[in-house]
């Protein structure tokens, strides 16, 4: 990649942390996580949006004004066609981060964004194509190494966003870290005469 090229091509933070109910609804929704994604590539208008997810200009401009109400999208740029002013929008973060849920109805927005679940749904083609990528793991590990094992992952997906657009093929990277009922083995028996 270039020195001077970067993606997207605005400026943005690194992390946001979403708390507010409002935020939490405009995520649940899946054409809004999609805008939000098209974003991660470069910033956009309304009509390059619309384009690319063949929807109606007026429901992704209702869709992009409820993002920018709530804090997630913002104007990055403008430019003169012909008499109007048209507006590039950016996220205002690359990673967007569920923060601390109080409330119940927050808990049951949040349960309804499973990226996860996502992933299975947009992965199945390709793998009845036999063209699936993935791998699960299970480790009985403390919080902390969690803690410190999910931000590496946070960084390879970051560097995954960072790769140059090319071709004609999207392809989707998918984590989770999460709590199971796994089966562990016993903590093994010491030998007595250690």
């Amino acid at each position: 990649m270039p020195v001077n090229e970067q993606i997207p091509d605005y400026d943005l933070d690194e992390l946001v942390v979403v708390t507010a109910p409002e935020q939490l609804r405009a995520l649940a929704d899946p054409l809004r996580t999609t805008l939000l994604e098209l974003l991660l590539e470069r910033a956009a208008s309304v009509t390059e949006m619309a384009r690319a997810v063949d929807r109606p200009k007026s429901t992704i401009a209702y869709h992009v004004n409820l993002l920018v109400d709530t804090g997630l999208l913002r104007v990055v740029r403008t430019r003169r066609v012909r008499a109007i002013e048209e507006r590039y929008y950016g996220r205002v973060a690359r990673t967007v981060y569920i923060g601390a849920l109080n409330r119940p109805e927050d808990k049951q927005v949040v349960a309804a964004i499973n990226g996860l679940a996502e992933a299975a749904a947009e992965s199945a083609s390709a793998h009845a194509a036999d063209e699936l990528r993935c791998l699960l793991v299970h480790a009985r590990i403390p919080i902390e190494e969690v803690r410190d094992f999910w931000a590496q992952v946070q960084e390879v997906a970051r560097l995954f966003a960072q790769i140059p657009r090319a071709g004609d093929q999207v392809y989707g990277f998918g984590a989770g870290l999460y709590p199971t009922d796994a089966p562990t083995l016993p903590d093994a028996e010491r030998d007595p005469t250690d």
